[in-house]
């Protein structure tokens, strides 16, 4: 099953040239796997992933995540990946396909909110996170016209925060006071000076890798159960402040 996912993502490189893994190995994990890599290729942009079915379901997102719900990232939907990109942080050789500088910027689970399958045919997946740095319910809305003032080229979605507790409207991105791995501590420029080169018969890099917080995926659903709960509430729900000007314009 993983394999047939996989098509896209094999067609697309040079296994002979390319130091990535083919996907021909079995998977270190099953499960909700949740991760964004901050990826300085031709153009620095952060790839946010999912674990399900055997594959990272993946989308590319140029400005980053963000915790503000006003904010609408584009999230470019790309080939699955296999699930040992999951445990990548280091260099990708130059001139190969993704080449330059991955850094692991969050890891976590994940607990989506219905049928994945059906909700990614739908262009609509709504789930939660629980990450070292993304938390709460979050929405995936795929852009019916891709021509819009989004930019971009492809199979264009918005990345999208839930209103719920974990939300931080304003201040400073989340991507500007997370500079550092979540893996390893290390920043970009300390992950590019490291002698760390991934190749694919290789498996794992060679940093330590820092273990997931166990029951963290059945920690997440709730999460994503609330998020929705309160999402809906407050768009039924009118403020006080609503509901004391509504009030006063009552005629005596």
């Amino acid at each position: 099953m993983a394999l047939a996912r996989l098509k896209k993502y094999v067609a697309k490189r040079d296994f002979t040239r390319t130091a990535e893994p083919s996907g021909e190995g079995k998977s270190l994990t099953r499960g909700r796997r949740y991760l964004i890599q901050k990826h300085a290729a031709s153009h620095l942009h952060y790839d946010f992933r999912l674990e399900h079915d055997g594959v990272l379901l993946s989308w590319a997102i140029p400005k980053g995540p963000s915790m503000d719900p006003a904010d609408k990232r584009l999230a470019v939907h790309v080939e699955d990946h296999p699930v040992a990109y999951g445990d990548f942080e280091g260099t990708i050789p130059k001139g190969q396909y993704g080449g330059g500088t991955v850094m692991l910027w969050d890891i976590g689970q994940w607990a989506p909110l219905g049928d994945v399958n059906e909700s990614m045919r739908k262009g609509d997946l709504k789930f939660a996170v629980l990450g070292e740095r993304l938390k709460g319910g979050f929405a995936l809305v795929r852009l019916k016209n891709r021509n819009n003032r989004y930019g971009g080229k492809g199979d264009n979605w918005l990345l999208i925060k839930e209103k719920d507790p974990y939300a931080r409207p304003g201040g400073k991105p989340v991507t500007e006071r997370n500079l550092r791995s979540a893996k390893t501590g290390r920043t970009m420029d300390e992950i590019a000076r490291g002698n760390e080169v991934w190749h694919s018969n290789r498996g794992d890099s060679d940093t330590d890798k820092k273990p997931v917080r166990k029951g963290a995926a059945k920690a997440a659903k709730p999460l994503a159960r609330r998020a929705a709960k309160k999402s809906a509430v407050k768009r039924k729900t009118p403020t006080r402040s609503a509901a004391k000007k509504k009030k006063a314009r009552r005629p005596r």
